[in-house]
C-alpha cells in the first residue's frame, strides 16, 4: 500500500526539519519520496506530523511486572475496560496489563519502548510477555552490574573476557545492550548490605563499583555495540547522591567510543537513566535540595553522556527496580508493603507502592528537580523524555509533561498557586527558570535523541528507506501559544489521531482500528564466537555448582522471540 499523509507540519529534528508544510509518503512500510498517483490520500492538513516515539528507557515485561501485579491487585481494578472487536479488555493504571500496555503507547503516538532490565535468568520470560505487549517494538537490556561472573572479571581487569561474556549473554537472553544497576549494591543486599559510592567493594568479591563500570564501558567500546553502557548509578534516591552520580560519569571520562559502523551514530559512551532520582543534594531529607543545577552543568560540558529524566508526574504508582536495597529504604520510610524479587547470581529487585503528593515536600522537590534537568541541560539531544515507567509515574503522563515543558507559565502558576509544596521554590531554582520547550524541541527528546542514543538507523526521523513508524496530533501549532494553553498542549498529545507502525495505520482518528504484534530487537556481535565459547567453558563449573536451572534451560531459544529484528554488530 501506498500513502500520502497530506499537508501536515513536520517535525522531524533528525532531518532539521522545523515545523514545515509538507507531505510524507510510505510505501509498503517504508518511508519514501515519492509514490505513483495511487496513492490513498490521508489529510492531515495543519496537524502536527512527527516520527513515532520513542521511551528510552520504561519497565514493561519480566519479574519485577509479575510480581507487582500480584501483590497489587487495588492497581490492576484501576484502568479497566471491556474487550471490543478490535481490543482485548484492559486492566491496571501503573502496572498495566500487557495488551494495555500496547495500547495506552500506540494511543500516545509511540512505537518503540526500551525494557530497561532484564534479568538473563528471566530472560525467557520477559520475552514471552514482550510477546502479548501488541503496537511496539521492545528491545530489552540485561543486567550486567551485579552477576558474579563480570565481577570476578573486573576485580581481574579482565576486558577481553568480559567482552567475549557480555557478547555470548546479548545472544543467550536475546538482548541489545549492557545494563547496569546499583553496580556492587545488588549483591551487597544478598549480604544484608549495600554499597553508597563508586569506590565501595562488593562483599567478598574485592572489586569496586567503579571498576565494574569501567570494565563494562570498555567492553561496550570494544564489542562495538549500538548503544553505550547504560547506567542506574549507586545510591539512587538518597539525600546528597549527586557528587556519586558525577564521579560515576567521570569514571569514564577517557574511555574512547568505538569509531566502528554500528556505535558510530551515537556519540556518548555512557547513558545516566533516570536523572531526577540521582541528583540530590543536602545529607538527610530534613535538609535535601537540587543538585541538579550540578548534574547538568556536568553533561553540559561533557559531550560523551546522555540521560533520561524519569520525571515524577504526581500520581500513586508501584516503584520497582534492581535496585533491592533501596527499595528497602523506601519501604523502612514510607511503611508501606514490599516485596523483594532475587535473581540469583545476578541481580536483586524491589517492589514498593508510592504516591507522589504535590502537597508533600519530597514528592514536590522530586518533580521540581526533574523539571531544572529538562531546562538545564542545554543540548536537547542529550537528554530524554522518561518517568521510568512505573517508577516516577506511568507512562501515559508524557503529555502532562510536555505541557510543562512548553509552559513556564504554567509551571509558575503551580508554584505562586501553592498547588505544589514550597520546596519547589525554596529548595531549587525551577522558579527562576524562564526556558521553554518548543515542538521541535519535543520532537528531539521523545523522538530523536534517543533514536540516536541507541544506534537505531531505521527509527526515529522521517528518512526515506527508514520504517515508516509515523504520529499525527490534531494540534494546529499556529494556533496555539503553548505557553499559554498549556492544558490545549496535554491534551493534544494525550491521543494521537494516527500512529502509523511500519506502515501499518494503528490508530485512526484517535481510535484504536488495528492491532499488530510486537517485535523484538537484539544485537548479534559477529567475531566472538570462539571468545565466547571458552569463556562458557571456563565458567560451565561454576554455573552448574551455584545456578538452580540447568544450561540447557537457560538460553532463550528463537521461538521465545517475537518476530524478532536482528542488529547483526561487527565486533571485530
Amino acid at each position: 500500500m501506498e500513502y500520502i499523509l497530506k499537508n501536515g507540519i513536520v517535525y522531524d529534528p533528525a532531518n532539521e526539519i522545523n515545523g514545515e508544510k509538507k507531505d510524507v509518503m510510505f510505501k509498503d512500510g517504508i518511508i519514501v519520496d515519492d509514490v505513483s498517483a495511487d496513492a490513498k490520500v490521508l489529510d492531515v492538513t495543519d496537524k502536527i506530523v512527527m516520527p513515532a516515539g520513542i521511551d528510552p528507557h520504561a519497565h514493561v515485561a519480566g519479574p519485577k511486572l509479575v510480581v507487582g501485579r500480584l501483590y497489587r491487585p487495588e492497581d490492576s481494578r484501576r484502568g479497566v475496560t471491556q474487550k471490543t472487536k478490535v481490543l482485548r479488555s484492559e486492566s491496571g493504571f501503573s502496572i498495566p496489563s500487557c495488551p494495555a500496555t500496547g495500547y495506552r503507547y500506540s494511543r500516545l503516538g509511540y512505537g518503540t519502548v526500551v525494557e530497561a532490565a532484564m534479568p538473563p535468568l528471566e530472560a525467557k520470560h520477559t520475552h514471552e510477555e514482550i510477546a502479548t505487549i501488541p503496537q511496539l517494538d521492545i528491545p530489552a537490556l540485561p543486567l550486567f552490574g551485579n552477576n558474579w561472573f563480570v565481577m570476578e572479571y573486573a576485580k581481574d581487569n579482565n576486558i577481553e573476557d568480559i567482552a567475549a561474556f557480555v557478547s555470548a549473554w546479548l545472544k543467550i537472553s536475546k538482548g541489545y545492550g549492557i545494563k547496569i544497576v546499583n553496580p556492587c549494591g545488588s549483591e551487597a543486599w544478598g549480604w544484608g548490605m549495600n554499597v553508597h559510592g563508586v569506590n565501595d567493594k562488593a562483599p567478598y568479591f574485592d572489586v569496586t563499583s567503579k571498576e565494574v563500570i569501567v570494565a563494562l564501558a570498555k567492553a561496550n567500546e570494544m564489542l562495538n555495540l549500538p548503544h553505550s553502557i547504560h547506567i542506574h548509578p549507586n545510591d539512587l534516591g538518597h539525600p546528597g547522591n549527586y557528587p556519586t552520580t558525577v564521579e560515576t560519569l567521570k569514571s569514564i571520562k577517557e574511555i574512547k567510543k568505538s569509531t566502528k559502523k554500528a556505535a558510530k551514530i551515537r556519540d556518548q559512551t555512557v547513558h545516566n537513566t533516570h536523572l531526577q532520582f540521582h541528583a540530590y543534594d543536602g545529607t538527610s531529607w530534613k535538609d535535601a535540595s537540587s543538585g541538579a543545577d550540578k548534574v547538568a552543568d556536568f553533561i553540559n560540558h561533557n559531550d560523551y553522556v546522555t540521560g533520561d529524566v524519569g520525571q515524577v508526574t504526581f500520581d500513586e504508582t508501584t516503584t520497582m527496580t534492581a535496585d533491592a536495597p533501596m527499595e528497602y529504604d523506601l519501604f523502612q520510610i514510607s511503611g508501606l508493603k514490599w516485596a523483594n524479587k532475587d535473581i540469583e547470581c545476578e541481580t536483586a529487585a524491589g517492589i514498593i507502592p508510592c504516591i507522589y503528593s504535590p502537597k508533600t515536600p519530597v514528592g514536590t522537590l522530586q518533580w521540581a528537580i526533574g523539571l531544572e534537568l529538562f531546562l538545564l541541560v542545554d543540548n536537547p539531544w542529550q537528554i530524554c523524555m522518561s518517568t521510568d515507567h512505573p517508577n516516577a509515574g506511568p507512562f501515559i503522563r508524557y503529555p502532562r509533561i510536555i505541557s510543562w515543558l512548553m509552559s513556564a507559565p504554567r509551571r509558575m502558576e503551580m508554584i505562586e498557586n501553592r498547588e505544589v509544596h514550597k520546596w519547589a521554590e525554596k529548595r531549587t531554582t525551577l522558579a527562576t527558570l524562564d526556558r521553554e520547550y518548543d515542538f521541535y524541541d519535543i520532537a528531539t527528546i521523545s523522538r530523536a535523541a534517543p533514536a540516536k542514543i541507541y544506534g537505531f538507523t531505521d527509527r526515529g526521523a522521517l528518512t526515506p528507506g527508514y520504517r515508516a513508524d509515523i504520529a499525527v496530533y490534531d494540534i494546529n501549532p499556529n494556533d496555539i501559544d503553548p505557553s499559554r494553553q498549556p492544558d490545549e498542549i496535554e491534551k493534544g498529545f494525550n491521543v494521537a489521531d494516527y500512529t502509523i507502525k511500519d506502515g501499518q495505520i494503528l490508530v485512526k482518528d484517535k481510535e484504536i482500528v488495528k492491532v499488530k504484534e510486537s517485535q523484538n530487537i537484539w544485537v548479534n556481535v559477529k567475531g566472538w564466537e570462539q571468545n565466547e565459547q571458552k569463556v562458557i567453558d571456563n565458567i560451565m563449573p561454576f554455573f552448574t555448582q551455584y545456578y538452580s536451572v540447568k544450561w540447557e534451560n537457560y538460553p532463550v531459544h528463537d521461538h521465545y522471540v517475537s518476530n524478532p529484528i536482528r542488529v547483526d554488530v561487527d565486533g571485530k
